[in-house]
């Protein structure tokens, strides 16, 4: 398999490359103008891009302060195994670090699709009764 360039846009996701990217990787689709508002009120978010054409997406919900969320970490299953995912994680790590409180502890946590559970505990997050979760010391 060829590696693909892929670029990371932050805060650029249109609410139709979310749509399609969720259901392409068979998640239900949800309303454009449902989506339009969650990006709006998210605390910020990626797309990966090649050629062109949003391979991958990443999202941080939450308070920005104590408690950080990744959702929607999707690759379109063709590109998934080029460490795109990776990148979109620790992107959205790094934001967590470079905006929180310096001097605090931040709890990150996320929902696995299950059986993903192996590529998230490589960050640091464990699995608990209320899905993974990781500590973060804020420098």
């Amino acid at each position: 398999m060829e590696e693909v360039q892929v670029e990371l846009l932050e805060n650029e996701l249109s609410a139709e490359d979310f749509v399609r990217l969720k259901v392409a990787t068979g998640f239900m689709e949800r309303p454009l103008e449902q989506v339009e508002r969650a990006l709006q009120n998210d605390l910020y978010h990626v797309a990966a891009v090649s050629e062109g054409k949003v391979i991958g997406m990443g999202r941080l919900v939450g308070d920005g302060a104590m408690y950080w969320y990744l959702q929607e970490i999707i690759v379109l299953p063709e590109y998934q195994g080029q460490e795109i995912g990776k990148r979109i994680v620790n992107k959205l790590l790094e934001h967590v670090r470079n905006t929180a409180i310096p001097g605090t502890w931040v709890e990150v946590g996320l929902t696995a699709v299950k059986g993903k559970e192996p590529f998230y505990e490589k960050f640091g997050f464990s699995l608990g009764s209320s899905g993974m979760k990781k500590w973060m010391e804020i420098v």
